[in-house]
């Protein structure tokens, strides 16, 4: 079906209160992210008693909680192409913003927004674009119109957990594969090519303990440590992506133990973030940390890797490029612009996965995880008509 047939088959059964009541609703639900990640019970309650309910109110297909807590809805015949919406549950933590659950549909002119908008945490990372999804897959359900492939909406319990936990749950286990897919988050509607990737490291130094007074007796953590930040320093990747620009490593913690006074630090922990490019592998970043910090004399020196998750980078003239293209073309009247992000995403895992995946969704990431975060109503039903007719076009 042409872009344009699929959204004369939506437009006549389009309602701007389904978006609004859809985001409200979400927002009203806390669902952030606390240490239990996506183990969290808010998150997999926010999942299991709003989200499904309201698929199962309005769409057809059949929607399965795995055992994660991850929902994964499906509709249509799995033996032709196929599409995969994935959103996501968790969101920041409230923080210091006020009312983060109250929902309150104001004025955007505060915010340089036109129209009205929805205050609420999660806004525009995570629940404007699931309102999105969750509309348009109503929308095609309810266009009645014969499908040739099939559509899949996984929600995940992640959004905020920097891990490919949840999506290669759904995936390898609660069998979420298909041909093409688009990740949901706030990207202003404009087309996410590409993104860096993530490879976590924790380097462990480890000395002999003493007391401060005698020093000579110990082994100092704290120095060993900085003979490893020195060799770091040297060891600074120099790869350059035209769009991502360049690779990088940075320290994001260090602390020493034992935490007693007046003693010589038996260990010291660094954690390094090593934001990947794509066509990085991830094995090959960890040795070359591993050589570059090589042998210390008198300490024991451990590099090993934490959570990764990988870059992702999809052709302009790809396939779902030009869906998502097309289908944003005839519902804005111009083509979406494109963009690349420094953020680490599920694109990367699902692109490995055999799954051409880009990023989509309305939100402007200006108001993430701040006191004001806010979503204009009008991007997030203009989102929800694109997913609907990228849907239609590719699988009607």
């Amino acid at each position: 079906m042409h872009a344009t047939e699929a959204l004369e088959s939506i437009t006549s059964i389009f309602d701007p209160q389904t978006t609004r009541e859809l985001l409200v609703g979400m927002v009203r639900v806390p669902s952030f992210q606390t240490d239990q990640f996506e183990a969290d019970p808010q998150v997999r309650a926010f999942i299991a008693e709003w989200v499904r309910p309201r698929v199962a109110q309005l769409a057809a297909g059949q929607a399965r909680l795995d055992a994660m807590g991850n929902l994964l809805w499906r509709m249509g015949p799995r033996d032709g192409t196929s599409l995969l919406l994935m959103g996501y549950a968790m969101t920041f933590p409230p923080t210091t913003m006020p009312d983060p659950f109250a929902g309150p549909v104001l004025d955007g002119g505060p915010y340089g927004i036109r129209g009205s908008c929805v205050w609420g945490r999660g806004v525009c990372e995570q629940k404007g674009p699931l309102a999105a999804m969750l509309q348009a897959v109503s929308l095609v359900a309810a266009a009645g119109v014969p499908l040739r492939g099939e559509l899949l909406l996984a929600v995940s319990t992640a959004g905020e957990t920097g891990r490919h936990d949840a999506a290669r749950h759904l995936v390898e286990q609660a069998g979420a594969r298909a041909r093409l897919g688009v990740v949901g988050l706030g990207t202003g509607n404009r087309i996410g090519l590409g993104n860096k990737g993530r490879l976590d490291i924790e380097v462990l130094v480890h000395g002999r303990a003493a007391h401060s007074s005698a020093p000579w007796d110990g082994v100092d953590a704290i120095e060993g440590a900085r003979a490893v930040m020195e060799r770091l320093e040297l060891a600074r990747p120099t790869a350059v992506h035209p769009h991502l620009g360049p690779a990088t490593l940075t320290k994001t913690k260090i602390e020493s133990f034992p935490a007693a006074p007046h003693t010589v630090q038996d260990l010291c922990r660094i954690v390094l973030d090593r934001r990947l490019l794509p066509g990085e592998e991830p094995a090959r970043v960890l040795t070359a940390i591993r050589q570059a910090v090589g042998e210390i004399p008198r300490y024991q020196v451990e590099v090993k890797p934490g959570a990764l998750m990988y870059p992702a980078e999809v052709a302009a003239d790809c396939a779902i490029a030009r869906a998502l293209a097309a289908a944003g073309q005839v519902v804005l009247g111009t083509t979406p612009d494109v963009f690349y992000s420094d953020a680490a995403l599920d694109a990367g895992y699902l692109n490995r996965a055999g799954i051409e995946t880009l990023m989509f969704g309305p939100g402007d990431l200006r108001f993430a995880h701040t006191d004001h975060e806010v979503i204009a109503l009008a991007e997030v039903e203009a989102a929800a008509k694109i997913l609907a007719v990228l849907a239609l076009s590719v699988l009607a």
